[in-house]
């Protein structure tokens, strides 16, 4: 069984801090469970461009508002508390937080915590344990 409290993550290399979000990563791939599980806060009155094209993502919108533009199709949609988004199609997006965000986010494969988006958004391929 594992605990951890976002305190424990707090200022450690799990609380991770890029440009405008931070990333608490409560569970990681060296946990060994499949996937990883992030808080993940996005500052106010900015815009975010992702795309994971190596990892599924799952967020959960807990707190906060916002829009999500699917640059794919160019649909937009608004987020909020209760809102959740499913990136299964590797999507490229952009996230616009008009307050401060704060969600719950699970990727599949897990990442390891120390990735860094590359010029697209993207994180590396998952390196597969040997």
């Amino acid at each position: 069984m594992i605990v951890r409290t976002t305190a424990d993550i707090t200022g450690t290399h799990r609380d991770v801090a890029a440009g405008n979000w931070r990333s608490k990563r409560i569970v990681l791939a060296d946990d060994g469970v499949g996937f990883s599980f992030h808080e993940t806060t996005i500052d106010p009155h900015s815009i975010s461009e992702f795309h994971y094209r190596h990892h599924v993502e799952a967020v959960w919108i807990v707190e906060g508002t916002g829009t999500l533009t699917n640059h794919e199709t160019g649909e937009v949609h608004p987020l909020g508390p209760g809102t959740m988004y499913l990136l299964d199609g590797h999507e490229r997006h952009r996230v616009t937080a008009d307050t401060r965000m704060r969600m719950l986010c699970v990727f599949n494969p897990p990442v390891t915590g120390q990735e860094v988006h590359d010029e697209t958004g993207a994180y590396p391929p998952a390196v597969q344990a040997s």
